[in-house]
């Protein structure tokens, strides 16, 4: 299976199970409790991520939190193996940077 081949729903549910975010076949997302400045340090790390992996996060930053969701656009509006991979380097930025799941 490839990077941007759809996950099953079965699949998507049991990686969901074991992360911090939420979600179903069409998008996960995950909400970070952060401070305004530090959220802006994280997404211009997230960028870097992004680019590396050729995959971009819808990203919102308000003054108390920073709201990330995905999809993989090219495998139809699904969530592929690629949104996980991202998933996982935004938790470690998240992380280094002190940021709590909302």
């Amino acid at each position: 299976m490839g990077l941007r081949d759809p996950l099953s729903a079965e699949e998507v549910a049991r990686r969901l199970e074991s992360s911090g975010w939420s979600g179903a076949t069409e998008q996960i997302s995950t909400t970070y409790r952060i401070d305004y400045d530090t959220a802006m340090r994280i997404v211009a790390e997230i960028a870097l991520a992004a680019v590396e992996l050729e995959h971009r996060p819808d990203i919102d930053i308000r003054w108390d939190r920073l709201r990330v969701s995905m999809t993989t656009h090219t495998a139809g509006d699904a969530v592929t193996e690629l949104d996980f991979l991202l998933a996982a380097r935004i938790d470690e930025i998240a992380e280094k940077h002190g940021a709590a799941a909302a």
